[in-house]
């Protein structure tokens, strides 16, 4: 009989991979797949002159397999034949003078053949013939429309000279264009609307017209019309002192006041503007010398003594410490070995009782099995076993005390134990209390210490001190009848200075007196009193200006408005040492300026 052969059988690792290259030609297989549709789809969209489907198509392709060189041969075709036809559009577009299309036609063209000499001269053509119709549109004056073509070319060409050109010259036309509107205002005496259009011509093109010199000059008329004026008489001088009224003096004011803000000191101001009339009056100067004895001590070393080791007392203190613990575990280790003892002892006992109830249980065994010997010779009915032979009669009577002795050995192990490790900790402190020991008595008993003593000595305090009285009378300018309470203050300048002889022994060095001269701390005096007096000047100007603050802030839902704009620059000129944003901000978003600051000089 023949035998019929198995199939044979494939090792698991050729198994494996088998497995991975199927998968891996699944892979390919359907890769190749993706790749064959798509490259079918961008050959038939390409017959059919369907540029952007087939250009898609192509892609697809190339992302399958980015390989592929002849994809990328037939996707330049096709992006040239798109780029002739886009390029008879564009050129259709030109002739017709849509020259906003033809430029982005033309982009295109570029975009799809770089190559395209054709699209790159008739781009050139485009540009330049939109430059002409910007410039046409400047002499028009339509500056808005030839700014926008201007843009359109730079965004395709951004070095375009001529088209440059032609940003800066519609720039000067601006500049100009605010510059004739801001002199308009001027005349008709709005003069913070013509210093936002002066301003707003100077950042169109600086330097283009007068717009920065013209915009100083009105920033300085509305300066003088909105300040406030604070109207200083001469200083009546009580205290025949004229060193300190001179320091009352109008300049002396104008100098303490802030120089961003427009407030002004004078002597005469016309009627109905506001501000206030200051009288100042130096009522008298007193200065006043003191002098104070008193007492110091300065700390000298005067010697060495001896004195306890502190650092020995803490090593003794510490060894103190450690032989009450050995002491505490000295107990501890001989009340355990007086239990481990009484133990031993107590299983000798027990050990002892079990071999004597061994010995007897041996012996009344081998009593019993010759009892039972001679009953079984002597039994009349043989295979009867006789009662002298059970079992019981040699086991079980010493269970109990071989128990309580392997219970007490158990107990007698466990205290062992407890023994061992109380010996060793015994001699662990033991150990501690040795190195305690040595280190008390490597330290000396006794160490020198500096000893000090303090030294008496004499002072003399000398004080100087300048008191300037003066009085203040503010009247309020518009209301000049009304009746103003005076303010009288006194302006204290303090100098002192310690004095003493000097010991060289104990290290005092001699510390003569050096007080500051009285004409210096006369002219503090009259310096700290006009300081306090622009102090409540600049409160008054405060006040003023917060109501033009609040008024223009009212105003601020139409801020481009002509008369809003008045009330806002003048607040602005009124604030300049910190303009309120919500009112600078959208004055400049409304008038178009780049740089708001300027309004008040800054930053141009």
């Amino acid at each position: 009989m023949r035998r019929v052969s198995s199939p044979a059988r494939i090792p698991p690792a050729s198994s494996r991979w088998l497995s991975a290259l199927a998968l891996l030609s699944l892979v390919l297989l359907s890769g190749c797949s993706a790749f064959s549709r798509a490259v079918r789809e961008g050959d038939g969209a390409a017959k059919e002159r369907h540029w952007a489907e087939a250009e898609a198509a192509y892609l697809r392709a190339l992302a399958a397999d980015p390989e592929a060189s002849e994809i990328t041969v037939k996707l330049r075709a096709v992006r040239k034949e798109w780029g002739a036809e886009v390029y008879q559009e564009a050129g259709a577009a030109h002739a017709s003078g849509d020259l906003p299309s033809a430029t982005k036609l033309l982009v295109r063209v570029l975009e799809l053949d770089p190559d395209h000499d054709g699209a790159r001269a008739l781009l050139a053509q485009t540009l330049e013939a939109r430059v002409g119709v910007a410039l046409g549109l400047l002499k028009e004056e339509k500056l808005q429309d030839a700014r926008a073509e201007l843009d359109a070319v730079l965004a395709v060409a951004p070095d375009h000279a001529n088209a440059r050109k032609g940003v800066d010259a519609v720039q000067v036309a601006w500049a100009k264009r605010f510059f004739a509107s801001a002199d308009t205002l001027e005349k008709a005496g709005k003069l913070g609307n013509a210093l936002v259009a002066y301003v707003r011509a100077d950042q169109e093109r600086v330097g283009a017209t007068a717009a920065r010199e013209r915009a100083e000059a009105v920033r300085q008329r509305l300066r003088d019309e909105v300040a406030f004026l604070v109207v200083a008489a001469p200083v009546e001088d009580n205290a025949q002192a004229p060193d300190v009224a001179q320091r009352l003096s109008a300049g002396r004011l104008a100098a303490a006041l802030p120089t961003k803000l427009p407030l002004k000191v004078v002597t005469e101001a016309p009627p109905g503007r506001v501000g206030v009339k200051l009288d100042l009056s130096l009522e008298r100067v007193l200065p006043l010398k003191a002098v104070e004895d008193s007492q110091r001590s300065k700390r000298y070393l005067a010697g060495n003594r001896s004195v306890p080791n502190p650092k020995r007392g803490e090593y003794e203190k510490k060894l103190l410490e450690t032989e009450r613990t050995l002491e505490g575990v000295e107990r501890k280790q001989a009340a355990v070995l007086r239990e481990y003892l009484k133990a031993q002892v107590e299983l000798g006992t027990l050990r002892d009782a079990a071999e004597r109830c061994r010995e007897r249980e041996k012996r009344d065994c081998r009593e019993a099995i010759q009892e039972c010997g001679e009953e079984a010779r002597d039994a009349k009915s043989p295979g009867k076993m006789p009662s002298e032979c059970d079992p019981e009669r040699c086991s079980g009577q010493c269970t109990q005390d071989e128990g309580l002795m392997v219970q007490k050995a158990k107990a007698t192990r466990v205290l062992e134990v407890a023994v061992q490790a109380a010996l060793d900790k015994a001699e662990l402190q033991r150990s501690e209390v040795q190195r305690n020991r040595d280190a008390v008595f490597r330290e000396p008993i006794t160490v020198e210490e500096p000893m000090y003593s303090d030294f008496v000595y004499d002072v003399q305090l000398h004080r100087l001190t300048v008191t300037a009285t003066v009085t203040a009378v503010m009247r309020d300018l518009l209301t000049p009848q009304q009746v103003a309470a005076p303010n009288t203050q006194d302006y204290a300048v303090l100098h002192e200075d310690l004095a003493h002889k000097g010991y060289d022994r104990y290290g005092v060095l001699a510390d003569p007196v050096q007080l500051r001269n009285e004409l210096e701390l006369r002219v503090d005096a009259g310096d700290k009193a006009v300081a306090d007096v622009a102090k409540h000047v600049k409160e008054r100007f405060d006040v003023y200006r917060g109501k033009r603050v609040q008024d223009a802030r009212r105003g601020m839902v139409r801020p481009g408005a002509e008369d809003v704009v008045e009330t806002a620059v003048r607040a602005l000129l009124l604030t300049a040492d910190a303009p309120p944003q919500d009112i600078l901000q959208p004055v400049a978003r409304a008038r178009g300026l780049t740089k708001p600051e300027a309004l008040l000089g800054v930053g141009q």
